[in-house]
């Protein structure tokens, strides 16, 4: 059973990966994990001189195979991008960075949401429409803006908290915003 040890080993590994290029891409991580890259690539390249003789093993073997050289070619793509000042989300990181480099309000003050975080969620959406293959231009900023505000105060007033926190996943093929109360500023009541 050593080859499906490999290919779950394998399959771990390229989940690492994906999540640390994506770290990279949003510069929590400095570096490209390239170590990381070239160790699956040579752990591909010692299966794909070997003969794997159960269909299901050698199927899920191609499988993953696939998918790391779609990656490769997403993060190729997308190193392509940073490097020609291209990369949409490097511009919402650098508003972010300049965000946080003014004072931070106390949990008392920290009634109101701050405008560029509710803009941020805004861009963040638009991105992952992008992302999704979805139109974006049928998207009112004014009306998002109005939705997300309006679902801050009801959620604020439901988890009694100071601060709602939102979020964009995608989920099904769809950009959605998912909403939590703030863990830095909670009530008491």
């Amino acid at each position: 059973m050593a080859i499906q040890d490999d290919i779950t080993f394998l399959e771990s590994s390229i989940a690492e990966l994906v999540v640390k290029y994506e770290q990279y891409f949003l510069g929590i991580e400095k570096r490209e994990p390239l170590k990381l890259y070239e160790d699956i690539e040579r752990f591909i390249r010692r299966y794909n001189t070997s003969t794997i003789i159960n269909t299901m093993m050698k199927f899920k073997f191609n499988t993953l195979v696939g998918k790391f050289n779609s990656y490769k070619q997403y993060w190729t793509r997308i190193n392509r991008l940073i490097e020609e000042g291209k990369y949409s989300r490097d511009k919402f990181i650098m508003a972010r960075h300049l965000a946080e480099g003014a004072p931070r309000q106390t949990a008392e003050h920290h009634e109101k949401p701050r405008a560029n975080d509710t803009e941020m969620v805004f861009q963040h959406y638009l991105e992952a429409r992008r992302k999704c293959n979805l139109p974006t231009d049928n998207i009112s900023r004014e009306t998002m803006i109005s939705v997300i505000e309006k679902q801050r105060e009801a959620l604020r007033s439901k988890h009694h908290c100071a601060e709602v926190e939102f979020r964009v996943v995608i989920e099904d093929g769809a950009p959605k915003l998912k909403a939590r109360p703030s863990k830095t500023a909670v009530k008491n009541h």
